[in-house]
């Protein structure tokens, strides 16, 4: 199964995102300064709201409630689309936003976490439930899943992409390719800013949380 946007318009609108990504991450690589210049990270950091990135979801979550965007209103989330059979890129973000939680400012209260499984075949309540308590995973992360067309709801209306590469000689059968993001939604679940792989350094991620949060 190959996950694939439904749009015209969504496809323009990842190309465009995704050039944006590219410039970013390459931002990212320099050292970031304390406050916001031009032309560099912590600048692209404030400046990566895109409105037509994020929208209604309709999931079950890890504790087996159904839960939607409404669910999620009035506090910060930071989304990302994974999977719990995913090797390293997968825990080691997971890792890299619990400890940029760990070196917040004093009063700055980190986002609600959600995992979004690109995975649903395997990614039951319970295998995420198991997955989201890791102790190296931010305290409250809260695990999604949902049925195919649920997934490829909520990856549509985010722009991520996923497609299922199929591996007959391991023991798992199968993984997922996807779209490695952390999305940063504020109250009213309109999003602020992201963060690409070459973002995921702690302290950056910390710095540009409390900017947006505080």
């Amino acid at each position: 199964m190959k996950y694939r946007l439904a749009h015209i318009q969504g496809m323009k609108t990842l190309q465009s995102f995704s050039l944006s990504v590219a410039a970013l991450a390459l931002a990212a690589c320099g050292q970031t300064p304390p406050t916001p210049q031009a032309g560099g990270a912590q600048a692209g950091c404030m400046s990566r709201a895109y409105d037509t990135i994020g929208g209604p979801i309709d999931l079950v979550a890890h504790t087996g409630e159904r839960v939607t965007e409404e669910t999620f209103k009035g506090a910060p989330s930071l989304i990302y689309f994974g999977f719990t059979y995913c090797p390293d890129i997968c825990p080691g973000t997971l890792v890299a936003v619990k400890r940029a939680y760990d070196v917040l400012p004093d009063g700055v209260e980190p986002p609600q976490t959600l995992l979004i499984t690109v995975d649903p075949e395997r990614d039951t309540p319970e295998a995420l439930a198991s997955y989201v308590a890791t102790a190296a995973f931010p305290d409250n992360l809260l695990g999604l899943t949902g049925t195919e067309a649920e997934i490829a709801s909520a990856a549509e209306a985010f722009i991520a992409q996923y497609e299922r590469i199929e591996t007959p000689d391991s023991l798992s059968e199968y993984t997922m390719d996807h779209t490695s993001l952390l999305y940063l939604m504020d109250e009213n679940w309109q999003l602020k800013t992201f963060f690409a792989e070459a973002d995921a350094n702690p302290d950056y991620i910390a710095q540009c949380l409390a900017q947006h949060i505080s």
